[in-house]
């Protein structure tokens, strides 16, 4: 009987606290050959919407201590497993990003960055997007998008704040909404939120439609696995 292979890559994950989908999920999508183990801290969350107390919740001090709990366990790479830079900016997951590497000096992303950076390779113009967010956030992100030169030619949102309701949408009706959106043509469909229950069903997904489907927590682990360095530049 062969030896399990040894663990030769630590990858820290900081979510959202009140996230129940990224664990499960990020299992399935890395290496089952045990050459990967993943470590998780959590900043508080607990609602998503457009009030200030919300985005207080995604303050960088808050932030940089909750990751610093990760780099203890001297990982490889850190993600911050979350999306709220979608409506707030990519520039604050670039700040977070640039601050967390000068006080730890580890390679470091985000769910945003990391899709952002797909969407580049892509070379999309045209954005399908699925949220569980409200009508104020979802204007927030394809605003976002199209000064990036985007355009979402078409949403779907289920219009929830609690972040522990995103967990519970099936995976039934997120497919469905991602195939709404293919009437308008996109490039690719952005299934925009890290407590969507969707990453190891978007691959299956993707082959069957013939669409690049980019879900926030299976863009994030490609991005740790990915040997590049990570590019903190915008979409031009």
């Amino acid at each position: 009987m062969s030896e399990p292979a040894s663990v030769c890559r630590r990858i820290g994950m900081l979510i959202p606290s009140s996230n129940t989908v990224v664990e499960p999920e990020t299992m399935k999508l890395v290496p089952q050959n045990g050459t990967v183990s993943l470590h998780f801290s959590r900043l508080r969350v607990t609602t998503i919407s457009a009030d200030p107390d919300s985005t207080r919740q995604f303050e960088h001090d808050a932030m940089l201590q909750a990751a610093l709990l990760l780099a203890d366990a001297r990982v490889e790479r850190i993600a911050w497993v979350g999306t709220a830079a979608s409506w707030l900016g990519p520039a604050r997951d670039e700040e977070f990003v640039r601050a967390f590497q000068a006080r730890s000096g580890i390679p470091t992303t985000t769910s945003v960055i990391a899709i952002n950076r797909r969407l580049k390779q892509l070379g999309a113009r045209r954005l399908g997007l699925v949220t569980p967010y409200i009508a104020a956030l979802e204007a927030q992100i394809v605003s976002n998008y199209r000064s990036m030169g985007i355009e979402v030619v078409a949403a779907r949102r289920l219009d929830l704040t609690v972040n522990t309701d995103y967990a519970e949408v099936s995976e039934n009706r997120i497919e469905g909404m991602v195939r709404e959106l293919l009437p308008a043509a996109p490039d690719a469909v952005v299934i925009m939120c890290t407590n969507l229950r969707f990453g190891a069903r978007s691959r299956k997904l993707q082959r069957d439609l013939a669409i690049p489907i980019i879900d926030s927590v299976a863009a994030t682990v490609d991005a740790c696995l990915n040997p590049l360095p990570i590019e903190l530049t915008g979409i031009s």
